[in-house]
């Protein structure tokens, strides 16, 4: 079993009343982008459907998923986690994407 480092944002972290940046998750090996996310779900409920869709489980086009200071986003949720994180040196950071562009 690992504990893993989750970074969550502003406004997940208000609807799970985390205090902090961060929050700790258990995930059973192998550790994956999924077994993290449904690990992350089953510790706080009220994020069902928010970080993911609730039938095919995609993630939320205004998410990002950052590991090791490399965007995870789109890597497939059966991509193995680094010992970084695994070993809670870095964390798996959830992040609020933020849109713009020129007007």
């Amino acid at each position: 079993m690992s504990t893993i480092r989750v970074e969550i944002p502003f406004h997940l972290r208000t609807v799970t009343r985390i205090e902090g940046r961060e929050t700790n998750v258990e995930v059973a090996p192998p550790a994956t982008i999924g077994s993290l996310l449904d690990a992350i779900e089953v510790k706080y409920p009220v994020l069902r459907g928010t970080i993911r869709d609730h039938g095919t489980l995609t993630r939320r086009p205004f998410l990002r998923f950052y590991v090791c200071e490399e965007d995870w986003s789109n890597l497939p949720a059966d991509t193995p986690l680094p010992e970084a994180v695994l070993t809670g040196r870095e964390p798996f950071a959830i992040v609020g994407a933020i849109a713009g562009g020129v007007i």
